[in-house]
Order: structure tokens, then C-alpha cells, then sequence
């Protein structure tokens, strides 16, 4: 591939240090990368956003941004109320077609989830994706209560018709309730799809050279790493 999409079940659940853990094990193979975060909001001119998280975590990758605006709110929302242009489906396209040309890995981030609007006319990372005819990584968090977005997800992907290639668990805790550890077996059930990965909690604040160091061991072979989901899913079986 040469152009992933990369959403979330919704906000808070590890997309950017999943992105950056993709882009670092895709530069520790000698690959050239981009990341581009079509909308960021809540975020002040000269502040970092989540590319540039990326770009620091992983090393050196390409960090584009296309729009900022200052509220935490939705990118069509946060546009409306700054009295800023809003970013459309066709330019996200656009932008990555480019960095494509240029890369051999373009990561694209979203905003919240498969669904949150960039425009009101209701465009969303989904169009992009299709416009793009690029698979979409979904991110996802670990406990109670991921089952029923993530599988509200992975369908309105196949009813786009777009390529759902895996999960990852965004942030895996230290120590893992019951309904964490049963969501290991349930997650892949209930989306189609097999985890690609789980991140430690935290490991967006561990040490630059740890986090580079040890990107591959988070992820499945399929995003360049060597995370075993069989083995992992067993040592946690509940």
C-alpha cells in the first residue's frame, strides 16, 4: 500500500501514537513516509498538533497539516464557528495523491471517527478513503463498550465499499479488566478483521528512543512490525 487511512471508533483512543508507531516501523525499514492530518482543531497557531506528535515520535517523516482551527470540536463545526474555510474530501485526496508521488508510505489521520464531518455538506474521512481507493486502519480502545462501535464501524466501511484491512487497540492497560481481556477474542468476531496491533497505555510519553526502538514489537507483521495476535490474545485469556 502505499496510502493507509487511519480513523478511531471515536476520540481518545491512541490514533495519533498509532500512527506514529506505523510511521516509525515503516522508517526502521527504509521507508520513506508522510503523515498528513487533514483537519486539526483545538489547536492554536504555533502549537503542536497531532502531525508534527507524529513526526516527533517517529523520526523523519514528512508532517503535513492541511487546516487548524482553535475549538475541540468537530472540523466542520470548528470551521463554521472560526469563520474559516472548511477542508473537503477532494483535497484530502488531492494532498495525499501528492505525498504519494513523493513517498512510499502516506499516513492519513482523522478527526474522532470514520464518520465526524469536515464540511456541511457532509463530507468525512470516508469519502477521502474513496477517493483515494486506499484501506482504512481503525483504532480502537480496549474495554466495555468497544464492541458495539467498532463493529457500527466496520460495517459502514463494507457498505461504502471501502477496505477495512485490521484493528489495533490504541492503548493497552497495565492491567486489564475482564471485559479488555474477552474483547481480545471478540473485537476480530465482531469487525471481520484481525488485530494488527495494541499499543502499551502511555508509551506516546516513554523515551523518543524507546518508542522508535520498539514500535515493531506493537504491531503485526502486516504494518511492519512482529506483534503476534494469537500469542498475545492467549497470554491474556481470561
Amino acid at each position: 500500500m502505499s496510502v493507509l487511512v487511519i480513523t478511531g471508533t471515536g476520540t481518545e483512543v491512541g490514533k495519533t501514537v498509532t500512527t506514529a508507531a506505523v510511521a516509525a516501523a515503516a522508517v526502521a525499514a527504509g521507508r520513506s513516509v508522510a503523515v498528513l492530518k487533514p483537519a486539526q482543531t483545538g489547536v492554536l497557531p504555533g502549537e503542536r498538533g497531532d502531525a508534527d506528535e507524529v513526526a516527533r515520535l517517529a523520526g523523519a517523516v514528512t508532517a503535513v497539516e492541511l487546516a487548524r482551527y482553535p475549538e475541540p470540536l468537530a472540523p466542520a463545526t470548528a470551521a463554521r464557528r472560526a469563520g474559516l474555510a472548511p477542508v473537503r474530501p477532494d483535497e484530502v485526496a488531492e494532498a495525499a495523491g501528492k505525498l504519494a508521488a513523493e513517498h512510499d508510505l502516506v499516513l492519513v489521520e482523522g478527526a474522532g471517527g470514520l464518520l465526524v464531518r469536515f464540511d456541511d455538506e457532509g463530507g468525512t474521512l470516508a469519502d477521502a478513503a474513496r477517493l483515494l481507493d486506499a484501506p482504512v486502519l481503525v483504532v480502537v480502545s480496549a474495554g466495555l463498550g468497544t464492541l458495539n462501535t467498532t463493529e457500527l464501524t466496520a460495517r459502514e466501511l463494507r457498505r461504502r465499499g471501502l477496505e477495512l484491512t485490521g484493528l489495533v487497540v490504541g492503548s493497552w492497560p497495565d492491567s486489564p479488566d475482564l471485559a479488555a481481556r474477552c474483547n481480545l477474542a471478540d473485537l476480530p468476531a465482531v469487525s471481520g478483521v484481525p488485530l494488527l496491533g495494541a499499543l502499551p497505555a502511555g508509551v506516546g510519553t516513554c523515551p523518543i528512543s524507546d518508542f522508535r526502538a520498539h514500535a515493531g514489537r506493537w504491531l503485526a507483521p502486516a504494518l511492519g512490525g512482529s506483534w503476534n495476535a494469537a500469542a498475545f490474545t492467549a497470554a491474556h485469556a481470561p
